[in-house]
Order: C-alpha cells, then structure tokens, then sequence
C-alpha cells in the first residue's frame, strides 16, 4: 500500500475537543488517520529566514511536516496572491480582487519552496495529493524537481465562469499548470463544468472519455467529488457530555423561543451582510412571530491584515447594533452575535439546540457546516436547514429550504416557512438530508479521490504525452 502526503497551505489536525469550522482540516485528519502517510504545510508562524527546517510532530495518529515563512512570503503568497487575488476571483468577486506583480511572485516562490522542501520527504511510491488554491502551481514544481510521483490536486472552492477568470493576468498558465497532475478534483459538477468550458474556449483543450482533458499532449482526469464531513466522529461529538451541557444551557439561554443559528468564518463570501437584512426583513415582515425566535450567529475573524475582511466585520458590527436598536426589548434581543470559535463538541450541542439552521453563502465550494448542522439534529425532533442555492452543498442537500441569498424577501420568507413547518415534514424532509450526509461522508470522498489517483499511470512523464512547460517566472 503506498503512502498519502498530503499537502496544504496549513496543517492543523483536528479532534472533537480543539475544534474549528475548516472543513478541509477535519477532512484531511479524518482521512490520514486511515491512511498511512504524512501531511505537510505551513506551520502558521513566521521566521525571519526561510531555512527550509521542517518540524515533524504526530498529532491524533497523523504525521505533520511544517514549515514557518517570512513575513514577505506571508504577505506576497498568503495575504497577496491567494486571499487578495484568487479567492476574491473565484468567489465572483472581481470587484473586491487586487492584482500585484509582487504577489504573483511571492505566489511562485513560495510554492518553489514548499517543492523543494518536501520533494526529499516523498518516497517512489507515494501518492501525492495536493490541496486547494494556494497551491494550484506546486505540482509543477515538484515536476520540475524530477518527482514522477501520482499527484493529485482538489480545489476547495468554486472554479469561476470563464468570463470572470480571464481577467487574472497570466490566467493561462495558472491553468496550464494543473496539467501537471494526473487527477484534478472539483467540489461540484458547476465547478468542473467550468474549468471545462475554459479549456475548450481558452486554450483549445478536448474533452475525451474517463472525464480526460487534454490539451496539447498532456492528459489528466478532471472529476467532480463531494466533499463530506466526518459523520461517524461528528455523531460521537454531538452525543458527548460537553455537547449535552452546551445543548441544555442553549435551551435555558432561548427561554422558550427558537434558536436560529449560523456560523461562518468572517468573510465577505459567506452572505453575513445580506443574511442578517433578510433576518431583518423577516422581523419587520412578520412581527407575529418575530419575538418567539432570535439568531445566534457565531463568525470567528480570519485573514484581518486584508482590508476588505477588516470592513466586512466593521459592516457586520453596525448592521447587528441597527437591527437590536430597531427591534429589541427589555426581554428579547434579535440577534446574537458572537466573533469567537467553539470547540466541535460545543458546535455540535448549538447545532441541536437550534430550530432553524440559517446557511446562507453567496457562493461556496461545498459548506460542510451545512452538513454538520444536519448531523447534530435530534431525529424525533429535527430542525430545518436553510441552506444558499449557491452552496456547492445544495446539489445534495435538496430537501433543505434553497434560498437565494441576495434576496431578503426569499431569506424572510424561508425563514417563516421553517418556523411554521409541521413535525411530519422537518422529519421527512431531515431523513432525506441525513441519508445523504452519512452516504456521501468524508471517507467516500477521500476513498474516491483516492481510488482514482490509484488507477492513472504512475509515471506520467515517461508514458509518451507531453509534459508541460514550467510557469514563466
């Protein structure tokens, strides 16, 4: 059985009591604890040189490599070229994506260095899989470095309309680059579809049997995985003492009114500006029941050195004040808003406390706190998930209520419909949307990508098709 290294911008393995809302964290953890092998990224710290020290630690039966990063790296890769140029670009937000010459090269050479630093630690036979827009190059460069490895690489987040990418300058050999792996992987069939739409249209790409893509005489398998949640250890989590004691101080706290919930990681492309004026449209459109519900929304900060996601939270701030201030009373107040974490178990115990589940991205690659929220819930008394059209999750999760979340009137509306909604009904419908999350889980999603990278050729560079050519520096 050959090894997995997994690699990533950051490693953080997670366990039921350290807690955190990234998805990809808790999948990853999940899947290397079945399978032998070792998972390398950036530590989170910084260091004034970059040495290339690598600290190995095991954590939960995982093996961890990290590295730390200078200050410009964390500027130029990080902070630049991923959180200011591509994921505000492959959220639909051309608008909010900066373009720097700067962070385009601290994009390279930051993933040069991550080649470099684990290419010693990769063993013939490994199986290499790679995650997420950080590194969407590194596969490149560990070709350039001579690995003929089985690579793989799987995006976390939507793949953008043509129309939208072409304007990332050099967007062809960004692209081009992901011909570099043998298996590349999508959340959704929307996200493949697109990526296909710009090979054929960009760069005269074919699309042949086996979901090949071929453009020029490189070949590689483009696939649509879903992404699931743990939900074997979720449900452990959600039936633990800590949960319960979160669950019952919940009930106390919503003293006979029903608990909406969301939670989100503080960013512009989870909809919290509009989700709390749809919130705010339901309490002025139907006050007859407004008092009988309040919203906890639980968004922990991220990424505050960009400023968009320091204005995204001063809009939050004011948007949560203006809405107490219009419908509070000395008894009830509307919203609960909360800029912390909860470790999983506590999640976990909110979650079934919770009559409404209130998930509203304006566009997401899966939301796996979609799913989450679907696996806490009591089955003799489930809650109602509702849940963005625009979540990659709502493929799946159909017998959610799908909103559009840029409508008020929708989110109101959804919101009043799932406050009405009778036992028989949230029963059916949750019985459908827990099949799915316990069918579709991390374990088959990691078993398929997987299975897949198993079946490709294992040296792709001496197998007769073209390699491709290394990114322009």
């Amino acid at each position: 059985m050959s090894r997995l290294i997994v690699i990533s911008n950051r490693v953080s393995v997670t366990s039921a009591n350290t807690g955190s809302q990234g998805g990809l964290a808790v999948a990853l953890g999940a899947a290397l604890r079945e399978y032998r092998g070792l998972w390398f990224g950036w530590s989170g710290e910084r260091t004034e040189e970059f040495t290339g020290h690598i600290n190995l630690q095991r954590h939960g039966g995982v093996t961890t490599a990290t590295v730390d990063l200078e200050d410009q790296d964390i500027e130029e890769y990080y902070n630049g070229y991923a959180n200011r140029t591509l994921w505000p670009l492959f959220h639909y937000r051309i608008d909010l994506a900066e373009y720097d010459r700067s962070f385009d090269t601290g994009y390279k050479r930051v993933n040069r260095r991550f080649a470099e630093t684990v290419a010693p630690l990769i063993e013939p036979d490994d199986l290499v899989w790679i995650h997420d827009y950080h590194h969407i190059p590194l596969g490149q460069e560990l070709r350039d470095l001579g690995l003929n490895n089985r690579i793989g690489f799987f995006l976390h987040i939507p793949w953008p309309p043509t129309r939208l990418l072409v304007s990332l300058p050099h967007h062809e050999h960004l692209v081009r680059s992901l011909f570099a792996y043998d298996v590349v992987g999508f959340q959704t069939e929307e996200w493949l579809e697109s990526f296909r739409h710009y090979i054929v249209k960009e760069m005269d790409g074919t699309l042949g049997d086996n979901d090949e893509v071929t453009v020029g005489g490189r070949t590689i398998r483009a696939i649509a995985l879903p992404i699931g949640i743990d939900h074997e250890e979720f449900s452990r989590a959600a039936q633990s003492d800590q949960a319960q004691q979160t669950f019952r101080r919940m009930q106390r706290s919503a003293d006979g009114r029903s608990m909406i919930i969301g939670v989100d990681r503080l960013d512009y492309s989870k909809g919290l500006e509009e989700r709390f004026l749809g919130y705010e449209r339901f309490l002025a459109t139907y006050p007859e029941v407004c008092r009988n519900v309040f919203l906890l929304q639980i968004a922990p900060p991220s990424r505050g050195e960009v400023t968009s996601y320091q204005e995204i939270r001063e809009k939050l701030e004011q948007l949560a004040g203006h809405i107490n201030g219009r419908f509070a009373d000395a008894h009830w107040v509307p919203i609960r808003y909360v800029n912390r974490g909860y470790p999983r178990e506590e999640l976990a115990g909110m979650y079934r406390a919770a009559t409404i589940g209130l998930i509203t991205p304006l566009r997401d690659g899966m939301n796996l706190v979609a799913k989450e929220y679907v696996a806490a819930q009591d089955p003799e008394d489930p809650g109602v998930l509702v849940l963005s059209r625009f979540a990659g999750a709502a493929l799946q999760l159909d017998e959610a209520l799908l909103v559009n979340p840029y409508s008020q009137e929708e989110i109101a509306d959804a919101l009043k419909t799932a406050v009405d909604m009778p036992l028989a009904e949230r029963r059916r419908r949750w019985e459908k949307l827990s099949a799915s999350v316990r069918q579709d889980d991390v374990v088959a999603w990691r078993k398929a990508f997987v299975g897949a990278l198993e079946g490709v050729v294992a040296n792709p560079q001496a197998d007769g098709r073209e390699v491709v050519e290394p990114l322009s520096d």
